[in-house]
């Protein structure tokens, strides 16, 4: 199952220097990484009727991960006032 438009990559265009960078040096990176790939792994199962969740848990799992692209950005920003 593909999620093309919803990895980190896709989210953050032009910032594949710091997402590697932050994935080398960052733990707590790295978690909130994998947390938003199963994530969007789960929103994409629900959206394309693999598994059954009601409308409120879809947008509940949709704001989880608005929340993770934020600490994500806010990391990448910190990161690039390091340099």
């Amino acid at each position: 199952m593909s999620e093309v438009g919803h990895d980190l990559h896709a989210m953050f265009p032009g910032e594949a220097t710091h997402l590697h960078a932050l994935k080398l040096e960052s733990g707590p990176f790295r978690a909130l990484a994998e947390r938003h790939h199963l994530l969007s792994r789960e929103i994409a199962r629900i959206e394309n009727g693999l598994d059954a969740a009601s409308d409120e848990r879809l947008e509940e799992l949709k704001r989880e991960r608005v929340n993770l692209l934020d600490e994500v950005a806010a990391m990448i920003a910190e990161r690039k006032g390091k340099k």
